[in-house]
């Protein structure tokens, strides 16, 4: 099995009131962001993003992490599961160019909203069933995505990310390590289907057979 590294470590953080978040999420409020649509990129805040839009300061620190991590080449292949926009897709090919890149996400209004240079490079997929043939890619990352599936299906899209890469992949997840992180964590979540502890989630990559590299989403 792969090892707990934190790749997103040059990631801006931005400060969470946990508890304002959580007193709004109710049951309605998670059904409609679980549809992945307008309303959860673009629309209220209570649903999502409250405007999903594209800078520069997000993703560019990230690149040279994933880039000295995997190895990444202009020679080199990275699928993006859960990829939104296109944001780190579009940073990774300005900042490795000729890298070749490709991202899904099961949500068409994201797809269709793509940053124009990725829309060629992105589709409509579900993270269960990748249409892609075994070892497509050298690495597979994906961030924040597969926890918003049901426990086997999660499991389903993580024997899917061991298929399709050829060298590497990553994957965060919301995760816990006591009771406090867990009481913030329900707090906080919004489209989270599957919520380990850390030590739940290692057991489940191993049960699965997933041999990349993780880490976790603690709010």
């Amino acid at each position: 099995m792969g090892r707990e590294i934190d790749l997103l470590a040059n990631y801006p953080r931005t400060k969470r009131n946990v508890e304002e978040r959580g007193a709004t999420k109710t049951e309605a409020v998670r059904s409609v962001a679980r549809k992945f649509g307008q309303e959860f990129f673009d629309g209220d805040r209570q649903y999502g993003y409250g405007g999903f839009n594209y800078f520069p300061r997000f993703w560019q620190p990230v690149v040279p992490t994933f880039q000295n991590h995997f190895g990444l080449t202009a020679a080199s292949s990275l699928l993006d599961v859960g990829c939104a926009k296109g944001f780190m897709l579009h940073d990774l090919a300005e900042l490795i160019p000729g890298i070749a890149v490709h991202g899904v996400d099961v949500s068409e209004y994201a797809i269709e909203h793509a940053m124009d240079d990725m829309k060629s490079h992105v589709q409509v997929a579900d993270a269960r069933v990748l249409p892609f043939a075994d070892n497509s890619f050298d690495v597979v990352i994906s961030i924040n995505t597969i926890h918003n599936l049901e426990r086997d299906e999660c499991a389903q899209a993580l024997r899917e990310i061991e298929r399709v890469n050829r060298k590497g992949a990553f994957v965060t997840v919301d995760a816990y390590r006591n009771e406090q992180e867990k009481e913030r964590m329900f707090a906080w979540n919004l489209t989270a289907k599957t919520i380990m502890s850390v030590d739940e989630w290692v057991a489940f990559f191993d049960e699965v057979g997933y041999t990349g590299d993780y880490f976790w989403f603690v709010p």
